[in-house]
């Protein structure tokens, strides 16, 4: 006989992580350490730029510059972070009067769809459909042209867009929409975020101010379980989404992220919509925005679940627009009219994606004093180095930690620290002025390795052991070993970072144990039973 089941899309299931920090007590935690670090970086810094340090003149200019990269975005982390003991006075989400309060505002949903197919797009529509705070109208903006995609829009019950001109990708798309629609709100979600019934409720009283041009909210990666490159890239945004972006929030400077998040029309209206000029036009839209005076909110609460990148070439390429789009805006914000405060968050988030080049310089620099014998500084030993640097190193990382209350792993670290040519080659492409564009991050993963995905840092894992071969042949002083000890400790990252490329990974299924409190409706997929 023939029986059913219920399987649950992990999207629809509770989340598993809050953005609230771990404990009452620690944002009084992150004081002392912030104020520990800015000590352990004078001590540090104090002997660096000594005159007496000099090595290698050139690789001495390296290395400062890469260490100031470093410090930079150091002092804007610890800056970020300093805003959490304000955090605490109140969530926006949670204001009254706003207008939650007033009876049924209207609200436009867009989900713009490329090539994903419909298991990954229904759960979302029929999420949308049932949402709660407002007079909601669900739109399908289907780029993709799929008669498959229209029936489905009918069958959940939302309206169905497609364009004759595919300009400008996802931000061509929802303009397209906006200029089809007339919701005073409009809530934007990818169609693989599948948004919590009170999505609105939650959201909207955050619009009370009539400045407020659009509130965040998280991006969480329901696939995290279970697949090791999602869950460290979760973890990467765990970090994000938690104390960066509420400290980013106090200090007014939270940017749109994309999706999960709901604007004012009157807000994209007055910077004539989305920019299509860029593949990241959200970050671009936050920056017209707040030059115009509108403000941003960011509510701390998961409202919608999507997927994550579940291989090394989905990660590598999503990180790869990212980092283009961010370092393309640079200019712009630097000719802004912002205030210095929100021009100096913006540029910090941008040039986050320039970090990549520190770790090639510390890759070369135990490879040099190997091969060459040339090292950057003159001291007569690894213990004045590390007396002095592991102190600031030590604390960054333990601020790190604590700040991301534990949810920064280890493979979070290292993954990024592998893709530091991601960072070189879109930094490249934006000095060479080579134009982007925008490519969506695939759905599922693949089954095969993927080296090709991660050459270079295999090229890098080669050159340091090679060098390490080398120098052990020709000499085994103490000076020799220290530096093979620094190679092979990159060895090690690199290695765990490469890792989800270098053993196959099932292709994701969409099922999980069944919970309750659900935000669609569960699959039902037949079970035959003899």
């Amino acid at each position: 006989m023939t029986m059913t089941r219920t399987v649950l899309d992990p999207r629809v299931a509770d989340p598993a992580w809050g953005t609230a920090p771990l404990g009452t007590r620690t944002p009084r935690h992150l004081r002392l350490l912030l104020t520990l670090n800015l000590l352990a970086t004078s001590w540090y810094f104090g002997w660096l730029l000594d005159p007496a340090r000099v090595g290698n003149p050139g690789l001495y200019a390296v290395l400062v510059v890469a260490e100031g990269l470093n410090l930079v975005q150091a002092l804007g982390f610890w800056w970020t972070l300093a805003g959490e003991r304000r955090f605490a006075r109140g969530r926006p989400g949670s204001s009254a009067g706003g207008p939650a309060a007033v009876e049924r505002p209207s609200v436009d949903v867009l989900v713009p769809r490329y090539s994903e197919p419909v298991e990954i797009v229904e759960p979302t529509l029929a999420a949308a459909v049932r949402l709660r705070g407002g007079d909601v109208r669900v739109w399908l903006l289907d780029d993709g042209d799929s008669d498959e995609m229209a029936a489905l829009a009918k069958r959940v019950g939302a309206g169905y867009l497609r364009r004759h001109e595919h300009t400008g990708a996802k931000a061509g798309n929802i303009n397209a929409a906006l200029a089809r629609t007339s919701g005073e709100y409009v809530l934007v979600l990818d169609c693989d975020h599948v948004p919590h019934p009170d999505f609105l409720v939650r959201t909207l009283p955050a619009m009370a101010d009539p400045h407020v041009a659009f509130v965040q909210t998280p991006q969480h990666y329901a696939n995290s379980t279970g697949n090791p490159v999602a869950a460290a890239a979760w973890s990467q945004q765990a970090l994000f989404f938690g104390c960066i972006a509420r400290g980013k929030n106090v200090r007014g400077a939270m940017f749109c992220c994309g999706t999960n998040v709901v604007f004012r029309r009157a807000a994209l209206d007055d910077v004539d919509g989305f920019p299509e000029d860029s593949v990241t036009e959200d970050f671009l839209l936050s920056v017209r925005l707040q030059e115009r005076g509108w403000r941003t909110e960011y509510v701390a609460e998961v409202l919608a679940q999507g997927l994550g990148p579940e291989d090394m070439a989905s990660y590598a390429s999503q990180q790869l627009r990212w980092a283009r789009g961010c370092l393309s805006a640079i200019p712009t914000t630097l000719r802004s009219n912002l205030s210095p405060r929100l021009k100096a968050q913006y540029l910090l988030s941008s040039a986050y994606f320039l970090s990549g080049w520190t770790v090639v310089v510390y890759m070369m620099l135990p490879v040099s004093r190997i091969l060459l014998g040339a090292q950057p500084l003159a001291v007569s030993g690894a213990d004045q180095f590390l007396a002095h640097f592991a102190p600031y190193f030590a604390l960054s990382l333990l601020t790190v930690a604590v700040a991301g209350a534990g949810r920064y792993t280890f493979a979070a670290y290292s993954m990024a620290a592998a893709g530091f040519w991601i960072h070189v080659s879109a930094s490249l492409a934006v000095l060479l002025r080579r134009r982007g564009r925008f490519v969506v991050t695939p759905k599922s993963g693949s089954v095969g390795w993927q080296p090709r995905a991660v050459w270079p840092a295999l090229a890098a894992i080669g050159v340091l052991l090679g060098s390490c071969a080398v120098g052990l042949a020709h000499a085994r002083d103490a000076a020799m070993l220290n530096n093979v000890t620094f190679a092979l400790l990159h060895v090690v990252v690199l290695t765990s970072g490469v890792s989800g490329a270098l053993s196959p990974q099932w292709a994701r299924r969409l099922t999980a144990p069944t919970r309750t409190g659900t935000a669609a409706e569960p699959a039902v997929e037949p079970v035959v039973v003899p």
